[in-house]
């Protein structure tokens, strides 16, 4: 059987606008050819698991594709082009990507479709549920901004002109921000981002606390009355690695208690605590990917509140992914595993699509 995917988190403009990835082609195609080529891409940021025909292979019908860019001062190499000193240059780098998006869905149409709203992904959504399983469908794109550096001014006219244009999710925090605290770099709510959470919800935006400090997502799950999500976070109790880029018991009960959903990221890094990148990948298996999902629902008491968010691309690759993945046409294999871990159809059917599915399609619009 097989079921629908949606991938809560994927760096695409990044990669694109960074590397010149261009995810029509094969995940092979875009292997080879940029071993070819020499490009830095392998190197820095891992062979690539992503591209159109695996995810018709995986039946993937939505990817949560972000807007993201990096402070100055955690610029990789030279070869890093998204960065920014400030909030306005944030928002050019955005904004650029933002048009990168645009620019797709309009030029390749059978490809890609921008998902602006409720609406429009509820009827994406239709779409792939009625289609046969081997018709070829356009990957609808949700689009997520990751630090909210490029929202300059903090205002509800400002967060709504990012929604007008296809922003359906806003996560404060990537590292420390003039919001919150971010991965390693703690810190609570400022009073800036006490105005962009009030702004958010007044815009009717999503909340991702994704990389947000604990004492600031655990402000914010008080202050924020419009829908909360992690999009791509594991638990630190089954990760078992000090960081604050985990959610720990409290946050999690916290997420539970808001109907929140979860997305488990799929790299090795973030599944057990004694990987280590340049370790084999074959030291962890999609086992590992289920443990973080069923701590989970054995905590929420249900399989309502754990998806996925593979952040595939997102500064790894396939060597950092467990043993089972090649690229994202094998996430299905993950069946297998639940499967034998005592989940059924409907249980698996939430999980790899439906649960954020849920999330998406709440609202009028």
């Amino acid at each position: 059987m097989t079921y629908l995917i949606i991938d809560a988190h994927e760096d695409l403009a990044w990669n694109a606008l960074t590397f010149g990835r261009d995810y029509r082609r094969a995940a092979h195609e875009t292997r080879a050819l940029e071993a070819a080529q020499g490009s830095p891409a392998p190197r820095v940021n891992g062979d690539t698991l992503l591209g159109w025909p695996e995810y018709q292979r995986a039946r993937v019908a939505v990817v949560w594709a972000t807007l993201f860019a990096a402070p100055e001062r955690r610029r990789s190499g030279p070869w890093d082009t998204q960065v920014y000193a400030t909030p306005h240059e944030a928002r050019q780098r955005y904004a650029a990507q933002l048009a990168y998006y645009h620019q797709q869905a309009e030029a390749h149409p059978d490809f890609w479709r921008l998902l602006p709203d409720a609406a429009a992904f509820r009827a994406h959504w239709q779409a792939w549920q009625q289609a046969p399983a081997d018709a070829a469908l356009p990957v609808g794109w949700v689009l997520l901004m990751e630090g909210a550096e490029a929202i300059e001014e903090p205002t509800p006219e400002e967060v709504a002109w990012w929604a007008e244009r296809g922003v359906r999710v806003i996560g404060p925090a990537w590292v420390g921000t003039r919001f919150c605290g971010g991965t390693g770099e703690p810190g609570p709510l400022t009073p800036e981002g006490r105005r962009l959470l009030r702004s958010m919800a007044q815009v009717g935006m999503i909340l991702d606390l994704s990389h947000m400090d604990e004492a600031a997502a655990l402000e914010a799950l008080d202050l924020y009355d419009g829908p909360v999500v992690a999009s791509h976070a594991n638990p630190q109790a089954v990760v078992r690695r000090p960081s604050n880029r985990f959610l720990s018991d409290r946050l999690l009960r916290g997420l539970l208690a808001r109907d929140a959903v979860i997305g488990i990221v799929p790299y090795n890094r973030f599944l057990v605590p004694d990987w280590a990148p340049g370790d084999p990948k074959e030291r962890v298996t999609l086992a590992h990917v289920a443990a973080h999902i069923d701590y989970i629902c054995q905590m929420a008491g249900d399989a309502r509140h754990v998806a996925l968010g593979t952040d595939f691309d997102g500064g790894f690759g396939v060597q950092a992914t467990p043993a089972e993945l090649d690229t994202i046409a094998d996430l299905p294999r993950l069946a297998e595993v639940l499967t034998r871990w005592g989940y059924g159809p409907g249980d698996l059917a939430a999980i790899f699509g439906e649960n954020w599915a849920r999330v998406l399609a709440a609202g009028p619009a």
